[in-house]
């Protein structure tokens, strides 16, 4: 089969509903709770700056609420060993991110539901899981990588000018720009806080990190845009920063909570950063082959920004220097018309299997760091996440 197809096929398997399942904060073997469900992050009448702007929240859910229902059920199918902490992290969220003034409250409201699929404290609590029961410093931790992640998220619409993000709309667009950067230093600022009432500094310390390469790696990408010299490792190298790194320090924390030598903190954080790989590329696979419906924002958008991503640098890569120089005026012309124009010649080469084929070999690669952690349902989600990670079309 062509590897191409993965990204539309979501192959990851769905609750049966034949049986109820419970789910575990603890060991992989110990007793089981009642399961939650995962919470849903409905805006429904959310502020009065979403009625300002035309749709009512019953006007979002008809847009967007078959899709939510369907993500919703494959990431509780995905997340079921930890969905109780998941949940856990949910309200810890919900309770550091309040105001006592009501237009800020309303503006953190809104800004919570934008990180989307909480992969970074599903992997955190996962791996926790697997070694142990997870712990209250676990539930921190996870909340402080998702602040952080969503931080980086309101900035990205900024930067992008971007108008919906997991079909809803974004801060930027509701509110402003200036409003939209500083909830995005809110959060970092909330996020440190909250780490620091830890009790030791190693969660400030490698979360810093990781926020620091994030930035440098979005610095790099903005400062970088209509380089058409960009080659595959350079691209690489920022996406290491800005999307996997987060992912990376969430597993190496989860491992040295654990109490973990050096040796297993330094395998599962390469399944981290592995799997971060993998994720981006397949969105810059969905920004060119997905269904905008379900992605949930405009296809083309990269194009439009001028990042070049994989399956771009794939065809400059593979074209003739007539072509490249053809091509090349389709980039740096106008920007409406990138997505329309460049089409043809994506179709005509390999890059839309040479980025699926890429992907694959990133997970692969993640998978082989999980031989560290015990056999269980962690770890078993753990491969289900990796496999999503490029099969999915949201």
């Amino acid at each position: 089969m062509d590897s191409s197809a993965t990204f539309h096929n979501q192959s990851v398997t769905q609750p049966d509903g034949s049986a109820e399942r419970r789910a575990s904060s603890g060991t992989e073997t110990g007793a089981r709770s009642s399961e939650p469900t995962l919470p849903r992050r409905d805006a429904a009448g959310a502020t009065g700056h979403q009625q300002a702007a035309g749709e009512s929240g019953e006007g979002r859910r008809q847009r967007g609420g078959s899709v939510s229902v369907e993500s919703s059920a494959l990431l509780t199918s995905l997340y079921r060993p930890i969905l109780r902490p998941l949940a856990d992290v949910e309200t810890t969220l919900r309770n550091e991110l309040q105001s006592g003034y009501e237009a800020v409250a309303s503006l953190l409201r809104h800004g919570v539901q934008l990180g989307g699929k909480r992969l970074r404290p599903a992997m955190h609590l996962l791996i926790a899981r697997a070694f142990g029961p997870i712990t209250p410093a676990n539930v921190v931790i996870a909340t402080v990588l998702e602040m952080v992640h969503t931080a980086t998220l309101v900035h990205d619409d900024v930067l992008d000018d971007a108008c919906e993000r997991r079909h809803l709309p974004t801060i930027n667009s509701l509110w402003n720009n200036h409003t939209s950067i500083l909830l995005g230093d809110y959060l970092f600022a909330q996020s440190f806080r909250l780490a620091a009432t830890l009790d030791n500094t190693r969660t400030c310390l490698w979360v810093g990190e990781a926020a620091r390469r994030v930035c440098e790696g979005e610095l790099r990408q903005v400062l970088g845009r209509d380089d058409l010299e960009l080659d595959q490792a350079t691209y690489f190298e920022m996406i290491n920063g800005k999307t996997a790194e987060l992912c990376r320090v969430a597993c190496s924390l989860a491992a040295a909570e654990a109490g973990c030598d050096d040796a297993t903190v330094s395998r599962l954080a390469g399944f981290g950063s592995n799997l971060g790989i993998a994720f981006q590329i397949a969105d810059d696979y969905l920004d060119l082959w997905g269904d905008d419906s379900t992605v949930g924002k405009t296809l083309g958008t990269d194009l439009e920004q001028g990042k070049l991503t994989l399956p771009v640098i794939r065809v400059l890569e593979t074209s003739s220097p007539e072509d490249r120089q053809r091509i090349g005026q389709i980039l740096q012309g106008p920007a409406d018309q990138r997505f329309s124009r460049l089409r043809p010649w994506l179709e005509r080469s390999d890059a839309r299997t040479y980025t699926a084929e890429t992907a694959e070999r990133f997970r692969r690669d993640a998978l082989a760091s999980l031989d560290v952690l015990p056999d269980g349902e962690s770890k078993t989600s753990l491969e289900r996440i990796a496999e999503f990670s490029i099969k999915r079309s949201f």
